[in-house]
């Protein structure tokens, strides 16, 4: 039988499987990690508490995350050699555990710019968005060219000038689903408040016209937003030259905009986890869980995504929904993913990736019941597609893929003026023109990779800190990075390559 670490956590009563915390040798180097010695089981991996015979389930947050592929004896190592899925089908119980949170009676407020729409962004730039590929370098050259001239020196209330570049826009239908989650993530940024002033660039043969998007309507109010096509305008240089002078205005409206206190019922947080590992749903994910509900009690709004990434754990969402209807909607999107996998010839247990197993997660069924905690105990309020307007408050689901750039991306298209992501392999990405929160699961990893993190989470196992404790950590990191204070990923330069749309159906 393997000797555990004396700390090793029991994590429910009745589970079958613990989570392995072997000593690794103070100062080992890092690059050994991932390379156990015979007979060890390293940090975040699962042992079994008692006899598991073959085809039982394998239970780990009081929930079954996979079945033994052969017996396995107490003390042995449980992972995919001889852990796997099997039948995981659950009780809905639609809306049936759905309990209102108590709001709280402090109010609360934090500093942020409050625009014509009505809405309060927690940052102030200007952002070049493209509609198609084609028109991305163009982009680039006019906020390569702004910054070079350096004219923003006069204009200290603005955050900086972000060109919103992808690798999409045409050869693609203009009437589909795809078409129709493009237009959605184009629309939603281009009326993100967390931008000052819009500058939309497109190249004008494109399948998502400049002139679609712009529409009949006016999509931001206060004269903040310009457009043009690089074809009418006359090529690449004229564009430039022309894009400045709409900068220049752009950066004078900007700049008449001031922090003021504004209620933290305005924060929308996208919560996102990326690099997971065996920690995730016992530290980072749970105390993220917490700061939802204290958000949600303040009267504000969070998203959870990833729905590739909730599989096997949507049951724990449904019962708190609050109507059927709502739970039905989310259950649609996952019978959607089946679908969508199979017939693009993969499968919902693809996921977990590599780092994810080296990091202790088995299957998906494992890692979605983690991803799940972030959310919480808050009534699911609605489902929403990729990049759809949330226009409620409380706990909602967008539906996305579990890739995390594509998955902000279409929370910050939906209103998300926050992101915070939880990370246990360590994360290295940031989302202008929101910013990113970023949580390390344990605190290994969190010494190698402090300048990229903004709060260790592993204290939770290392130092007895409760999750309620660190819950409110990071709720107060919210309130105080929606003011101005700066993440890391923001210090560090990150959300140049981030905007990632989601791509669906055939490019031709």
């Amino acid at each position: 039988m393997l000797q555990t670490h004396a700390n090793s956590i029991l994590l429910n009563p009745g589970d079958n499987v613990v989570v392995a915390l072997e000593d690794i040798e103070a100062g080992a180097n890092a690059a050994f990690v991932d390379m156990p010695l015979p007979g060890q089981v390293l940090r975040g991996h699962k042992i079994a508490r008692r006899l598991i015979s073959a085809g039982d389930n394998v239970i780990r947050y009081g929930q079954i995350i996979g079945q033994a592929k052969v017996d396995i004896q107490p003390g042995e190592h449980v992972h995919v050699h001889n852990l796997g899925m099997g039948d995981h089908s659950q009780d809905y119980q639609h809306a049936q555990a759905c309990v209102p949170l108590e709001p709280v009676t402090e109010e609360r407020t934090f500093l942020g710019y409050r625009r014509p729409t009505g809405k309060a962004g927690t940052r102030n730039y200007i952002g070049i968005l493209t509609s198609v590929n084609c028109s991305g370098s163009v982009a680039r050259f006019i906020a390569e060219a702004a910054e070079k001239s350096g004219f923003l020196k006069d204009y200290p209330n603005v955050d900086g000038i972000v060109p919103i570049v992808h690798g999409t826009g045409c050869g693609m239908s203009g009437k589909d689903e795809g078409y129709a989650t493009l237009f959605r993530t184009l629309s939603g940024y281009a009326q993100h408040p967390n931008f000052a002033a819009i500058l939309l660039i497109g190249l004008g043969c494109e399948v998502m016209q400049v002139a679609d998007l712009v529409g009949e309507r006016k999509m931001r109010p206060g004269g903040d937003f310009r457009y043009m096509t690089i074809q009418q305008t006359g090529g690449t240089r004229k564009t430039i030259e022309a894009g400045l002078r709409e900068l220049a205005e752009l950066a004078k409206l900007a700049n008449e905009a001031e922090r003021t206190p504004v209620p933290v019922s305005e924060i929308t947080v996208g919560m996102q986890c990326g690099g997971s590992d065996g920690y995730s749903g016992i530290t980072a994910n749970p105390a993220l869980g917490i700061a939802s509900d204290l958000l949600v009690r303040h009267g504000g709004t969070t998203i959870l995504s990833e729905t590739s990434e909730i599989y096997g754990a949507e049951h724990l969402l449904t019962r708190r929904a609050v109507s059927v209807e709502v739970g039905r909607k989310l259950i649609e999107r996952v019978r959607w993913w089946e679908d969508y996998t199979a017939r693009n010839g993969g499968e919902m247990d693809n996921n977990p990736s590599p780092g994810n197993k080296r990091g202790g997660l088995t299957t998906i069924l494992e890692k979605s019941l983690g991803a799940a905690a972030k959310g919480g105990s808050a009534p699911l309020v609605d489902v929403y597609k990729f990049g759809e307007a949330i226009d409620k408050k409380g706990f909602v689901f967008m539906d996305s893929p579990g890739f995390d750039p594509c998955s902000v991306t279409g929370q910050i298209a939906s209103g998300a003026n926050i992101i915070v992501f939880t990370t246990g392999r360590g994360s290295v990405s940031g989302y202008m023109p929101t910013p990113c929160i970023k949580l390390a699961t344990n605190s290994e990893m969190y010494g190698r990779m402090s300048e990229d993190m903004d709060i260790n989470c592993g204290d939770i196992v290392s130092e007895n800190v409760s999750l309620e404790t660190k819950g409110r950590e990071i709720f107060e990191k919210i309130v105080s990075v929606a003011s101005g204070e700066h993440s890391r990923s923001e210090e560090l330069g990150f959300g140049g390559v981030e905007f990632v749309p989601w791509q669906i159906g055939a490019v031709m």
